[in-house]
């Protein structure tokens, strides 16, 4: 079995099928979750309100202008908490950017002196000063000295797994013919993918809890879905199509049924339950948002005037960006744009009859480390 941390990163570059072009999604959902970053920055400021620079990292950060996002958001939070709550905001931020070793940190260096020029043309002179670094690593286990970090923040990270669980029986596939949890499956494969959610979840929340400073908080949105076992989504439909593609003797049936994607997407009752196991953190928010599979489209397009392939095509290029390196490295980069184009394909007819259920939910969550 691959190393996942190995080849899970997004596209890098610039390119039709890098994240940087096609992660509209993540940076939408970043928005919905705005007001209730400026929340927690309230509460931080109770907290630790002495500090004078605040350490801050980002989880999970990948590359392009979204990786920034983040940190403007902040900026512009700390602005209106420094206002709204008329007392002084730390007057540095020192932000941590993270992700695994194969991610494009490049591709975010050469968008800092930009960001930073912008930012300073926007702020007046007491503006917060912010200086970045680039922490490379697995947030499955440590990246920082004990008590460090004031404020931890992963958007769109967590639903991905250290790896993807295995059968009891090593020569026997867990979950043959699929990818991905199916409405279909066995029980026992939806309780080998909770296992490790659970295991995974509950050595980030302790890895987090020794680097964060007395009164930290955290701040964590992933992919998850409602209480019921409904496992709709687009990599189920990756599923299909390499099905069909092993039919047409495109792909090794062997190499379908032995790759299992390393991704989970919790309840919300889940995910309660494991922060209340694993005991370090006093949960403050819980809260789900929906969102299209095709993040309804850009800001300046009207939703009438798009087609449903359209449509389809969007989401395809969203998943390619997220999924290509690794879907590559187990079936080979030469069926990738055939693989792509019937997804879109079988997207555009769903689109045509579900529209509105071709939704993900975000599971938010915020919470306190625990005295």
């Amino acid at each position: 079995m691959m190393a996942t941390k190995r080849v899970l990163h997004m596209n890098g570059g610039e390119g039709e099928t890098s994240y940087t072009k096609n992660s509209l999604i993540q940076r939408k959902v970043a928005s919905i979750v705005k007001p209730i970053l400026e929340d927690t920055v309230k509460r931080l400021v109770s907290n630790i309100s002495a500090e004078r620079c605040w350490k801050v990292a980002d989880l999970g950060c990948s590359s392009g202008p979204n990786s920034l996002f983040f940190v403007s958001n902040m900026l512009s939070v700390m602005d209106n908490v420094s206002m709204s709550l008329n007392q002084g905001t730390p007057r540095v931020l020192q932000i941590y950017m993270n992700d695994l070793f194969g991610n494009d940190f490049n591709n975010i260096f050469k968008l800092i002196p930009d960001f930073f020029q912008r930012i300073h043309g926007e702020k007046k002179e007491n503006h917060v000063r912010c200086f970045i670094h680039a922490t490379p690593g697995n947030f499955y286990g440590r990246l920082f000295p004990d008590e460090y970090i004031h404020f931890f923040h992963s958007s769109y990270c967590l639903h991905w797994l250290s790896q993807a669980p295995t059968s009891t029986r090593i020569a026997e596939p867990l979950n043959k013919g699929n990818i991905y949890i199916t409405n279909e499956n066995r029980p026992s494969v939806y309780e080998a993918y909770m296992k490790q959610f659970e295991k995974d979840f509950k050595l980030f929340l302790k890895s987090r809890s020794e680097e964060l400073r007395s009164g930290g908080i955290m701040l964590l949105t992933f992919i998850g879905r409602e209480k019921s076992h409904n496992m709709a989504n687009p990599w189920g439909i990756i599923g299909t199509v390499l099905n069909d593609m092993v039919e047409e003797g495109l792909i090794e049936r062997e190499k379908l049924d032995f790759f299992d994607l390393p991704i989970y997407g919790p309840t919300p009752e889940e995910v309660s339950q494991v922060i209340e196991e694993e005991g370090s953190f006093r949960l403050k928010t819980l809260k789900t948002v929906k969102i299209g599979w095709d993040g309804n489209l850009q800001e300046d397009v009207d939703d009438a005037t798009v087609d449903s392939k359209t449509r389809a095509l969007i989401v395809a290029k969203s998943i390619r960006a997220v999924f290509e390196p690794l879907l590559s490295a187990n079936f080979g980069e030469v069926i990738m744009d055939e693989l792509f184009s019937r997804f879109a394909m079988i997207v555009s007819q769903l689109i045509d009859t579900e529209l509105e259920s071709l939704e993900y939910t975000n599971v938010i969550v915020s919470m306190t480390k625990d005295s």
